[in-house]
C-alpha cells in the first residue's frame, strides 16, 4: 500500500516588512486624525473617540514583533490603511499565482523533482483572490504540472487539511506526488484601523511536497497520522466576498472584515486543540511528552505556551515549540509549516513531532511526523 511522506518544503517572504514601530506610528496618525476630524462629535457623545495602540499592547497582546507585507507604503499611510495591489490583466499571473509558484519551486528544488513529477496542486489558503478559475489551477498551470489542481479554504487550518487530502490521495493510490501549496496575503482581509486586531496578521506563501515513500528522498519525513475537526463558532469570521462586497467605511459602520472575540477564542480553543493532540497521539501510540517538537500555528504566542504545556507536561522551550510569530505574525495556514520549514533540519533521525494548526471554523489540524531513518 503506498505510504505518504513529505518530502520537502518551500517558503517565499516578501521583502518589505513593517515593525511595530512603525504600525503603531501609522495607526496612531489615523486615530489622531479621527479624533480631531469628530472632535465635536465626540464631545456630544454620538460619536466614540478612538485609543492609540503601543508596541507594549501589541507585543503583550500576541508576541508579534514585525511582520512581512506585499505593500508596505499603502497599509501605513493613515489615509489608506490596506494593501492597494493594482490589477493584473487576465493574461498576466495573478499574485497569489505568483508568491505560491515561488514557493513550490523551492519545495521541488529541495526534493530533486521537476514539475511534471507531480500529479497534483491543492491550494490551500485563508483568501483567494477570484472564485474562479481556481488558484491551483493557475499555479498548476504556471509550473507545468499535468494532473490535477482545486482550491481548499478551511481558514488557518488549510495546509493540515491539504496535507491530510493529499496523503489520502496517495494511500489511494490516485497520486504519487501531490504540492500543497498555501499563498497567505492575509494583510488583504484585516482592518488595518481595528486597534484590537490591527497588529495580527502577514504576508507570506509556503508549499508542501507529500510523496508516496517509494519514490521519495533519502530525506523525508514520515507521516505518521493526520486528525481533522471543525466546530462551527462565529467568534472568528470574515464576511467579505462577492455577496458581501460592502468594505468599512468607518470603525462603527459594517466590517467585513477580519473580526474575532479573542478571548472566546482562547478559552475555547485551547482545551479543544490541547486534548486532540493527545487523543490522535494515543490512538497512534505515542507518548505526548515524548514529542520531540511542535510546530504549532502561529496566532498567539500565550495560546501556543498553553497548548504545549498541556500537550508535553511541563512548560515547552523554545527548541521544543518554536517561534516564527514574532517576526512574521500569524501568517494563518501558513504559520505552522513556516515553523517546521525553518525548524526541522537539526532533528535526528527517528524524531516524532507534531505539525498543528487551529483557527476559524472553529478548525484544527495534527500531523504527526518522523523524521526517516
Amino acid at each position: 500500500m503506498p505510504r505518504p511522506v513529505i518530502s520537502a518544503t518551500g517558503l517565499f517572504t516578501p521583502a518589505q516588512t513593517i515593525t511595530n514601530e512603525e504600525l503603531v506610528e501609522s495607526f496612531n496618525a489615523y486615530v489622531a486624525r479621527h479624533n480631531a476630524d469628530n472632535a465635536e462629535a465626540i464631545a456630544a457623545g454620538e460619536v466614540a473617540a478612538l485609543e492609540p495602540s503601543s508596541v507594549e499592547f501589541i507585543e503583550k497582546a500576541s508576541g508579534i514583533k514585525a511582520r512581512h507585507v506585499v505593500d508596505k507604503a499603502n497599509v501605513l499611510d493613515p489615509a489608506t490603511m490596506c494593501p492597494r495591489i493594482p490589477e493584473r490583466g487576465n493574461e498576466e499571473l495573478s499574485i497569489m499565482a505568483e508568491i505560491g509558484v515561488a514557493a513550490a519551486r523551492e519545495a521541488l528544488e529541495r526534493a530533486g523533482r521537476e514539475a511534471e513529477d507531480v500529479d497534483a496542486v491543492l491550494c490551500a489558503a485563508s483568501n483567494m483572490q477570484r472564485a474562479y478559475p481556481a488558484m491551483a489551477i493557475e499555479i498548476q498551470h504556471a509550473l507545468g504540472v499535468e494532473g490535477f489542481g482545486f482550491d481548499m479554504n478551511v481558514a488557518c487550518s488549510s495546509a493540515t487539511f491539504g496535507i491530510q487530502t493529499a496523503a489520502d490521495y496517495i494511500r489511494a493510490g490516485n497520486a504519487r506526488s501531490v504540492l500543497v501549496v498555501s499563498p497567505e496575503i492575509t494583510s488583504g482581509h484585516l482592518n488595518w484601523r481595528d486597534r484590537d486586531s490591527h497588529f495580527i496578521f502577514g504576508d507570506v506563501a509556503t508549499a508542501v511536497l507529500v510523496e508516496d515513500a517509494e519514490i521519495a528522498p533519502v530525506d523525508h519525513w514520515d507521516i505518521l497520522g493526520t486528525k481533522l475537526k471543525t466546530v462551527f463558532s462565529n467568534n472568528i469570521r470574515n464576511n467579505f466576498g462577492f455577496l458581501n462586497r460592502t468594505a468599512p467605511e468607518t470603525r462603527d459602520g459594517p466590517d467585513k472584515l477580519f473580526v474575532q472575540e479573542g478571548r472566546k477564542v482562547f478559552k475555547e480553543v485551547v482545551p479543544m486543540v490541547a486534548a486532540m493532540i493527545c487523543e490522535e497521539a494515543e490512538r497512534l501510540g505515542i507518548e505526548p511528552a515524548s514529542l520531540r517538537r511542535l510546530w504549532l500555528h502561529q496566532a498567539n504566542a500565550g495560546m501556543n505556551r498553553l497548548i504545549a504545556q498541556k500537550v508535553l507536561g511541563h512548560e515547552a522551550t523554545a527548541d521544543e515549540s518554536p517561534t516564527v510569530l514574532d517576526t512574521y505574525a500569524n501568517t494563518s495556514s501558513a504559520g505552522s509549516i513556516i515553523a517546521f520549514h525553518k525548524h526541522s533540519a537539526d532533528l535526528a533521525y527517528g524524531d516524532i513531532g507534531l505539525i498543528c494548526s487551529f483557527g476559524a471554523g472553529y478548525s484544527a489540524g495534527t500531523v504527526f511526523v518522523r523524521k526517516a531513518t
